[in-house]
């Protein structure tokens, strides 16, 4: 199947999807795609609540796409493509409505980013998650905003340093990442549209102030993640990265 993120409307819930074949890994195409699909759901009068949920029945995002990043060649492509986490994340944060995410499996790197950026988040018990930024020569510098606000700066630092080891949906259901798990695919779908509707169901005005409390205090992301990305556009360049992507690639 080829890359896609869509936007599907049902009983006034925005389901907002993306999908990359390669474990829904994210190219700057994808990341662009998103952004713009979240920021219309948050503009449409149908949409009283969002669902973020990738395509398929295993990984929920593989984080940044290994190909892509093994081509850029300067700075300003680098800050360039991480930006585009940058920009996801703060539209995320950005949107007057809620969302939730729906994680029904393994999530790496900026896809943990991206579950940490939604406002509830519900999974399944093979979503383990793993920060493996620096194993590659580089950080979750983009994405540590949105980590260390949902998990803590411990939880964050822990999985960081150990860069290779898959953490439990257990440690992420118990350090607040996800707010409850389910066995199954089907029982995680049932929970995420039970919930979205029903959230879609109150007074819109009310959930728009609760987004704006939720949200308080990181004013300075667009700033913030902006630095970030530079951080690892230069980073992205050395030889140790080049070298170990290649390896993935």
């Amino acid at each position: 199947m080829s890359p896609y993120v869509t936007l599907s409307v049902e009983n006034n819930v925005g389901y907002v999807e993306f999908f990359h074949p390669n474990r829904n890994s994210m190219p700057s195409t994808i990341l662009s795609q998103l952004e713009e699909t979240i920021i219309k759901a948050g503009s449409s009068d149908a949409v009283k609540v969002i669902v973020l949920k990738s395509g398929g029945d295993r990984t929920f995002c593989a984080g940044a796409s290994f190909n892509e990043v093994v081509e850029i060649e300067n700075e300003a492509q680098g800050k360039a493509f991480f930006s585009g986490f940058a920009n996801v994340i703060n539209a995320i944060r950005k949107c007057p409505k809620l969302i939730i995410g729906r994680v029904q499996g393994k999530t790496v790197g900026g896809g943990v980013g991206l579950a940490a950026a939604t406002d509830y988040c519900l999974a399944t018990k093979y979503a383990s998650i793993r920060l493996s930024e620096l194993s590659i020569g580089i950080g979750p510098f983009v994405i540590e905003p949105a980590v260390s606000r949902k998990i803590g700066k411990v939880a964050m630092s822990q999985m960081t340093i150990d860069a290779e080891t898959f953490f439990s949906w257990e440690f992420a259901r118990d350090k607040g990442l996800y707010a409850d798990v389910f066995d199954t695919t089907e029982d995680l779908d049932i929970a995420v549209k039970t919930l979205a509707e029903k959230l879609a169901s109150y007074n819109p005005e009310a959930l728009t102030e609760m987004k704006k409390v939720i949200w308080k205090g990181t004013e300075d992301w667009d700033a913030l993640l902006a630095e970030r990305a530079e951080i690892s556009g230069r980073l992205v360049l050395s030889d140790f990265t080049k070298k170990t992507l290649k390896r993935f690639r």
